[in-house]
């Protein structure tokens, strides 16, 4: 068993810190968003692919679309597994290496193509997205193209291209979002020619079925060894890895998801990618386009939604006309469509710009899988809401009775999950929160450190001066005062006016809360969430606009089908009303909040004032089951976890059973 690692606050964010990219080489639109610059420039005209590259993407994806209506995602759901020919099939497709070189054997596809491709999949079955997007977004693909040596790559890409599946393992039954109490360790030996990985790693998407995996270890610091927390490509049929469960979830049924022991497994030094230290480094950078495979499949969660929403609500028919037509219903199916459209908006623009390779995306990436992910929930509930009792009802059961098989109590439960993947919603708000005051924390300096004395303090509020005496003037007026500017949009000019003035608006709001709490800003985390919420519906916004514009543009130049143009328009108007109302809340709620009251209640809470209201229930976790009777409330999850796993029956769980 692997002790957990016992680490202050201090000490956490140190880690986090030094893993985070600290550089702004190039430009970034939602960096400046959050600065009150509105740099409408960086992403107007909307980027497209190249001629030759979007020809190479929709011969691709028409072959995958026929592939794809082939398959029948109802038997992964029944049978919680992806079938082997499903499998088969998307391999000699190139489906593993969609984004992999073609010099290594893959398809060699832009991001856009990727996202497209991920589109198309899920809407099969979620699991499938999940099996390729754990692969490729986060799997040994892209950490090597990133990082890998070129013995590296000539070594695993061509494997991953033709089917070698991968995973990610960095989870612990201890450790989440706080890499720095990470246990797994890689100790060097043989002279530092190998290392030996120990350790338990948790919810390993495709780490039952895989290859090849890539892991997340620490390496202590000794003579000749930097140390820090690594990475390592590791061939998951090595001596001493074995897959212990492979774990059940509310959704994505045929997920591939398990735990995985190492014991003294060996791993060879030339194996590690980049150098000791910089595992948490690589793993942020490769989410930096890897995070986009999730609003791919929340977009095409809100496509399959607006079609079942709008089929239900013309076909239903109550109180002498179809529902769709009725009010209440008609805001619900607004909602979707208008939603749908700005998902795909954010989605295509941020794919082009992570191919373009102009702008820094960390952010735009961020703010995408955040706001797509919670939004596409808004929109499986709508939907669930409009077909009423037959939304309950699971697929199976309609087509029971004879009536069409539509899912969509599976799409509720099979999109929750993405707003916890690679990073939980809260975390994500606190990183891109981290980003978007990273130009307060450099100007002020010891202003925004809680070790910081009253000396230095005054030190770093004269330094500064000098940034806000520059920067503050101009969040006062701008560009969408101006009652013309904008007009080469038509009727979506208006909202670009608003989203200029609530930039600035949202960066005033920012400074004043630096100023207001300095170095306690960190603490105000529902502060912080709704800035990062105004910023990611401002950008949402943004490519709306500049999408549909596109649109307008190339129906006007022949390029586009004839309508499109207007309904664009006409989708990101109705979006950008709705958006517009969700931000006036959000900034009315900075300041008007029941932030403090909830603080001091929850504290409460956890000291147990109030547990007599949990009175009156029975708790069925507390059963005197086998399995209920060994978890200890004193003991760790690891402890636990190995306690559960050291007393049950095994079966052949090895990496080599497992993948049979």
């Amino acid at each position: 068993m692997v002790t957990p690692i016992q680490v202050s606050e201090e000490q956490a964010r140190a880690v986090a810190e030094e893993a985070r990219e600290s550089g702004w080489d190039k430009p970034s639109f939602a960096k400046e968003l959050f600065l009150g610059r509105f740099r409408l420039d960086l992403v107007h005209p909307f980027p497209q692919p190249a001629p030759a590259e979007a020809d190479k993407t929709a011969a691709f994806l028409a072959k995958l679309e026929q592939y794809c209506a082939s398959l029948d995602g109802a038997v992964i759901e029944r049978d919680a597994r992806i079938p082997d020919d499903y499998v088969a099939g998307l391999t000699e497709l190139g489906c593993f290496g969609l984004k992999v070189p073609e010099e290594y054997g893959g398809l060699g596809l832009s991001q856009v193509a990727y996202n497209r491709a991920l589109m198309l999949i899920s809407s099969v079955h979620p699991s499938v997205g999940a099996l390729l997007s754990a692969h490729q977004s986060i799997g040994v693909p892209e950490p090597l193209k990133l990082a890998g040596t070129p013995a590296q790559k000539a070594e695993f890409l061509p494997r991953c291209a033709k089917g070698a599946i991968s995973a990610f393992l960095l989870t612990e039954p201890d450790v989440g979002s706080d890499p720095a109490r990470m246990a797994s360790s890689a100790i060097p030996i043989e002279d530092g020619a190998a290392y030996e990985l120990d350790g338990v790693k948790l919810w390993t998407t495709n780490g039952v079925v895989a290859e090849l995996l890539v892991v997340m270890a620490r390496v202590p610091r000794s003579e000749g060894h930097r140390g820090g927390i690594s990475a390592f490509v590791v061939e998951a049929n090595s001596p001493g890895i074995t897959v212990e469960r492979r774990n059940s979830f509310m959704g994505l049924r045929g997920i591939e998801n398990g735990v995985t022991r190492m014991h003294q497994v060996r791993v060879p030094a030339e194996n590690l990618i980049g150098r000791e230290g910089d595992g948490l480094k690589i793993a942020l950078t490769t989410l930096n386009a890897g995070r986009l495979a999730i609003p791919a499949m929340c977009t095409a969660a809100g496509k399959w939604s607006l079609k079942i929403a709008r089929e239900w609500s013309v076909e239903r028919v109550q109180w002498g006309k179809a529902v769709g037509h009725h009010g209440a219903v008609a805001a619900k199916i607004s909602f979707i469509a208008a939603t749908t459209f700005a998902l795909e908006s954010v989605l295509e623009l941020s794919g082009q710009m992570a191919d373009e390779g102009r702008n820094d995306i960390r952010i735009e990436a961020a703010l995408a899988k955040l706001w797509a992910s919670e939004m596409a929930c808004e929109i499986a509930d709508e939907l669930v809401q409009i077909r009423g009792g037959r939304g309950y009802e699971t697929a199976a059961s309609l087509a029971a009775r004879g009536e069409r098989a539509v899912p969509v109590e599976q799409l509720l439960r099979d999109l929750r999950i993405n707003r916890i993947f690679e990073g939980s919603s809260e975390i994500m708000r606190l990183l891109v929160a981290r980003e978007a005051v990273d130009a307060h924390l450099t100007a002020a300096g010891d202003l925004a450190d809680p070790k910081s004395d009253l000396q230095h303090k005054a030190k770093a509020a004269l330094g500064a001066s000098g940034f806000y005496a520059k920067w503050l003037p101009h969040l006062v007026a701008g560009k969408g005062q101006l009652p013309n500017s904008y007009d080469e949009f038509g009727s979506l000019a208006t909202h670009l006016r608003f989203v200029e003035r609530n930039a600035r608006k949202l960066a005033r709001s920012t400074f004043y809360g630096m100023a207001r709490w300095q170095a306690g800003m960190e603490k105000h985390q529902a502060f912080l969430g709704r800035v990062v919420d105004i910023g990611a519906e401002l950008f949402a916004m943004s490519a709306s606009c500049v999408r549909a514009e596109m649109q307008r543009a190339d129906e006007a130049a022949g390029e586009g089908a004839t309508g499109t143009g207007a309904a664009a328009y006409e989708l990101a108007g109705a979006f950008c009303q709705q958006s517009r109302l969700r931000i006036d809340r959000l900034f009315a709620a900075l300041w008007d909040n029941s932030d403090e009251v909830d603080h001091t209640l929850t504290e409460a809470v956890l000291d147990g004032r109030y547990s007599w209201l949990e009175t009156g229930v029975i708790d069925p976790s507390e059963g005197t089951g086998p399995w209920i009777a060994q978890w200890s409330p004193g003991a760790s999850t690891e402890q636990n976890v190995a306690r559960r796993f050291s007393s049950e029956p095994k079966e052949d769980t090895s990496a080599a059973g497992a993948a049979t």
